[in-house]
């Protein structure tokens, strides 16, 4: 394999484990913003309870993000020196402000969200909660900034260096920072974010039920989570259709990747499942005629761009991006109907009667878990052959420095560290859920 290509694995390794918690973390903010706020109104101290049981296990997601999130950092400089000279003015100013502005504020007030029960008053309390919630989200956003930047560069010009090679320099931040496609894209990761936290408190207390444990408890937090979720998944779809007129304004080609459409002088079929021969040209599947035209200009006969337009070289693997980017909608479709049938079922009580309910419930956190990394694959593969959209190709942004041995030897190491971190993140986990909801008051 080549330096690229395993350069490329090692990211790809690294960026998807960590990718795992800071989600889990934005979304369990939120709820235990939720449980604290709910029960600072109410006093209702089954409230108090959840906020501090899902408290502990949240500070165990925050600490993975953090060890699994500096790997990232220097895999800038060990593996992609040439990308980081080229883009090192954007993206050192903003993963500065990522860590002044939102890392410290949120690892700052965690501290008092852990120890400061029965320490602060309520209501400080409860203040820390949302601002260690919205530094996890203003993390994010930084971090999708500099990658929308990547998406949809502005604010920018290029400057040639006194070694004749060249970088992008900021030469306007706000342009840069609100570049055409960062705002929705942070919109869209800041939902799917919710989501996992969502689905993994409705995981957690439906194992409860199918156990027959803290069954009163656990109704409250899977209603909590449910109705909230059934909101935002309904966003979450409004907010992909946005991201997709992006797509289809900025990088016509990503677009026409997701749906395979290779002909210009055709409007656009929106494919429900199906598979591309990149080579012969085709898409065969079953699909929705012109409904892709339709969603994207509300004119079903619109012609729209299609691969036959770019060159080959200039191309991502298209059926990679196809099915990635239609598995990531297929299990969006799966939460709404799941999260609809949690919202019903507390009329009928089903969720207390129906075993399979309780079983699915419980592992249904791997949906969105599995949604979100799939949906950076066919962002991230969809880009491709460029590391930064028609200004760097990714292959030149490799280190010239690295061998396989090199890289072969980082990622085995990787592995075995990762291995060695998910068993411990389990077997954290899992104590915390043995031990139960506390009744501290």
């Amino acid at each position: 394999m080549s330096v690229e290509l395993l350069s490329r694995i090692q990211f790809a390794m690294t960026i998807s484990f960590h990718y795992v918690f800071p989600p889990l973390s934005i979304g369990l903010g939120m709820l235990m913003f939720f449980f604290e706020l709910i029960y600072v109104r109410t006093n209702n101290v089954l409230y108090y309870n959840l906020a501090r049981f899902w408290s502990k296990i949240f500070a165990i997601i925050f600490g993975m993000g953090v060890a699994t999130g500096v790997v990232m950092e220097f895999q800038f400089g060990t593996n992609w020196a040439n990308y980081s000279r080229y883009i090192g003015d954007v993206m050192g100013s903003v993963l500065a402000a990522e860590g002044l502005l939102a890392f410290m504020v949120e690892a700052g007030f965690l501290s008092i969200v852990l120890l400061g029960w029965d320490r602060v008053s309520k209501k400080f309390h409860l203040f820390s909660t949302f601002l260690v919630w919205l530094g996890s989200m203003f993390s994010a956003l930084w971090i999708v900034i500099v990658n929308s930047w990547q998406q949809t560069p502005a604010g920018y010009h290029i400057v040639q260096r006194a070694d004749g090679s060249y970088r992008a320099e900021v030469s306007d931040y706000m342009e840069m920072i609100f570049n055409p496609s960062s705002m929705d894209r942070f919109l869209h990761v800041i939902l799917s974010s919710l989501l996992c936290g969502l689905f993994l408190v409705i995981s957690i207390h439906a194992y409860y039920i199918l156990r027959k444990k803290y069954i009163k408890s656990s109704l409250l937090a899977i209603r909590t989570a449910s109705m909230s979720g059934l909101v935002l998944i309904i966003l979450q779809i409004a907010s992909g259709h946005q991201s997709a007129l992006i797509v289809a304004e900025y990088q016509p080609e990503k677009l026409a990747s997701y749906e395979g459409h290779f002909d210009s002088n055709k409007p656009g079929n929106l494919y429900l499942f199906g598979w591309v021969n990149q080579e012969q040209k085709t898409t065969k599947g079953i699909y929705i005629p012109k409904m892709l035209s339709f969603m994207i200009s509300a004119d079903p006969d619109m012609k729209l761009i299609g691969l036959n337009d770019f060159k080959e070289e200039d191309l991502p693997p298209v059926n990679i991006v196809f099915q990635t980017y239609h598995a990531m909608v297929a299990l969006g479709m799966a939460m709404l109907g799941l999260l609809g049938l949690l919202v019903f079922s507390f009329k009928n009580r089903w969720l207390l009667k129906n075993k399979w309910f309780q079983l699915v419930s419980s592992v249904s956190v791997l949906m969105p878990l599995l949604a979100v990394q799939l949906g950076w694959f066919s962002a991230e593969i969809g880009r491709q052959p460029w590391i930064v959209y028609h200004l760097m190709r990714t292959k030149d942004g490799v280190s010239t420095n690295l061998s396989a041995y090199d890289l072969w030897f980082s990622i085995i190491g990787f592995g075995i560290i990762y291995i060695f971190l998910t068993g411990l993140f389990f077997f954290t986990v899992r104590r915390q859920v043995v031990a139960g909801i506390k009744k501290y008051k």
